[in-house]
C-alpha cells in the first residue's frame, strides 16, 4: 500500500504519480524511517536513492523520483524541523502535542508543512492535494487524510493567504 501513489494509474493508464510526487512519497517514507529507527540525514538519503526510488517493490516498478526534489524535501524538514513542528503545533488541537499523531501521519505534514513554507513555486492547493493523496495511501479506512487535510488547509492560509486568495504571495 506504501506505493500505491507512486504506481496508481492514471485515465491514460499511465502511473498518475509524476516524479515530483515519487519524490514527495520518498520524503515521507524517509522521514518515518528517521522518526522510527533513528537513522541519520546521510544514511536514510543514502539508502533511498541507492535501494528505494524508482526500483521495483513486489513485482511492480515504481516511477523514478526527482532525486533533487527528494533530498531538498527530506533535508529541508530536517534542517527546519522546529520552525516546521511549531507551524503544526499552532494548529492540532489543544492538549494533542505532535508527538502524539501517528508517526507516518506525522512525516506527511512535516514535508507537506516544508513545502507550504519554502516552496513557494509549488502552489498551496497543489501541495495539499499530493499529500492528502499520500495520506489516503497510507490510510485508506482511516480519518487521517481528512486530518491531513484540515491541518494543510489550515496552515496554508496562515504562512500562504495570497496564494489561496488568487494573487502571489511575497518570498
Amino acid at each position: 500500500m506504501m506505493a500505491d501513489a507512486a504506481k496508481r494509474p492514471g485515465k491514460t493508464g499511465r502511473p498518475k504519480a509524476n516524479r515530483r510526487g515519487a519524490a514527495r512519497l520518498g520524503a515521507v517514507q524517509a522521514l518515518y524511517q528517521m522518526d522510527v529507527a533513528g537513522t541519520d540525514l546521510l544514511t536514510t538519503l543514502a539508502e533511498f536513492e541507492n535501494h528505494r526510488l524508482g526500483k521495483d517493490l513486489e513485482g511492480d516498478e515504481l516511477i523514478s523520483a526527482d532525486i533533487t526534489f527528494f533530498r531538498e524535501l527530506v533535508s529541508g524538514v530536517v534542517k527546519l524541523q522546529r520552525r516546521v513542528d511549531q507551524q503544526i503545533d499552532e494548529v492540532i488541537e489543544r492538549g494533542w502535542p505532535l508527538t502524539r499523531l501517528d508517526l507516518t501521519l506525522r512525516a506527511v505534514l512535516r514535508a507537506a508543512v516544508y513545502e507550504l513554507i519554502e516552496r513557494r513555486d509549488v502552489p498551496p492547493r497543489v501541495v495539499i492535494s499530493e499529500y492528502v493523496d499520500i495520506a489516503r495511501a497510507f490510510f485508506d479506512d482511516g480519518d487521517e487524510p481528512g486530518l491531513a487535510n484540515a491541518i494543510l488547509d489550515a496552515i496554508a492560509r496562515r504562512v500562504r493567504e495570497d496564494d489561496l486568495a488568487g494573487g502571489r504571495a511575497k518570498a
